[in-house]
């Protein structure tokens, strides 16, 4: 056990609200003004314009800032950080953990942005996602958005509210969905804007903001569990995926929150609105080349909502380089063209990735075995009832080979059932 009062020097990371000092108790104040070497951003450092010794802007990068406060800390110096809000919440206190040990960093915490956002909008928010946009994909954002009912924002002057609304409103959330901007939270200009994704396209805002987003649609397509029969896609010829390979090719591809998934040859898309549907924090791409096919998957997201699933009208592996790196990829149709897939998947596919290769023909299923030596090979052969003369036979469908493959694992972890 560990005595804190015996540990020695700390380098004290000091959160404020807003962009004044006002809410600093005075011992805190007194510490600040004492100490040897004050770090922070120039809006931080300002509101100590009576502070006489070493001032150290971020400016000039989290680096050189943590090498000067190792020294200072080596040096017997006394150091203060200022932050804002809470220094552990998307803040320096994050960058400075992977710099310090915690045991030399003292931590105090002001309220959050995300707190003074939700209290200003009365609203609570142990529910709600709360992200970031600051030098962040936006993606990540949309992601963490359609999984959650509520969710709040930081935004920077490239992802502002207009930006991140019109992104929201590409991946499926009604134009009608109701948002708030929270300006200048705890100054005296603070402002709160209650408006729709639609609306919030066309303004602009203070860059000092936080983006609130309430999402209807989450709590009805969450986790929605797989298996819709056959019959209630649209299709031509009925031309599917059917349910009992597909419920195993989801199984296999297992999309996780914030993944992004690849339906590679989407035919009438079952693979990729199931996927979609039950994970409504992934990212879903449905890519298919024909025309008629597209017009089924358009339907079939109309009859069953995904938001988080994007048709993208083209041939693999051509539309694919605009694409996001995937964490799941589901072939179902190749269009002559398996052989490059398979090796741009190959490249494309994160550590860890599942390729699930769902094949008909001996010709594709040697290809597969030949680039994907070590993937997992499983045949089905299903059959279904089917009526006859007032009774019900057995109907055999046509035998599928189903190909799995893991980036960067040897087949033995299929075997011993290692992640």
């Amino acid at each position: 056990m560990r005595d804190e009062c015996a540990l020695g020097p700390r380098i004290m990371v000091l959160g404020l609200i807003g962009s004044g000092r006002e809410h600093v108790p005075a011992a805190q104040a007194a510490r600040v003004l004492g100490a040897d070497l004050l770090v922070g951003g120039e809006r931080q450092l300002a509101c100590f314009p009576d502070f006489g010794g070493e001032r150290l802007s971020l400016r000039r990068g989290v680096d050189e800032a943590a090498r000067r406060l190792r020294q200072a800390l080596e040096c017997g110096q006394q150091a203060v950080v200022l932050a804002s809000g809470d220094p552990l919440c998307y803040g320096i206190g994050a960058s400075l953990r992977q710099w310090f040990a915690a045991d030399e960093l003292e931590i105090v915490p002001a309220p959050s942005s995300y707190q003074l956002a939700f209290a200003a909008l009365g609203e609570p928010w142990h529910d709600a996602a709360l992200l970031s946009a600051h030098a962040r994909p936006l993606v990540e954002v949309v992601r963490g958005v359609l999984g959650a009912t509520r969710a709040a924002i930081l935004t920077d002057d490239r992802h502002t509210p207009a930006v991140i609304a019109r992104a929201l409103l590409a991946a499926g959330l009604p134009a009608a969905s109701l948002c708030a901007i929270c300006e200048h939270l705890a100054e005296p200009a603070q402002r709160i804007v209650r408006t729709t994704l639609a609306e919030a396209t066309e303004q602009t805002f203070a860059a000092l903001n936080v983006f609130v987003v309430w999402n209807g649609q989450a709590v009805g397509l969450s986790a929605t569990p797989p298996g819709l029969p056959d019959a209630a896609f649209s299709t031509t010829g009925g031309l599917i995926t059917k349910r009992e390979i597909r419920l195993l090719c989801l199984a296999e591809l297992a999309p996780g929150p914030g993944e992004v998934l690849w339906d590679l040859g989407a035919g009438s898309g079952a693979v990729g609105i199931e996927a979609a549907r039950w994970q409504p924090a992934a990212t879903v791409y449905a890519i298919e080349r024909r025309a008629e096919q597209c017009a089924h998957i358009r339907e079939n997201l109309r009859r069953f909502p995904a938001p988080n699933l994007h048709l993208i009208e083209g041939a693999a592996p051509e539309v694919c380089a605009a694409l996001p790196d995937p964490d799941a990829v589901f072939v179902g149709g190749s269009g002559g063209q398996l052989a490059p897939i398979v090796a741009l998947l190959q490249q494309r596919l994160r550590p860890g990735g599942r390729l699930v290769l769902s094949l008909v023909t001996l010709e594709h299923l040697q290809l597969a075995r030949a680039a994907l030596p070590d993937a997992r090979l499983v045949q089905l052969q299903v059959s279904v009832t089917a009526p006859i003369q007032g009774m019900l036979r057995f109907q055999a469908q046509n035998p599928v080979f189903v190909v799995t493959w893991r980036h960067g694992m040897s087949s033995e972890h299929y075997i011993t059932g290692e992640a």
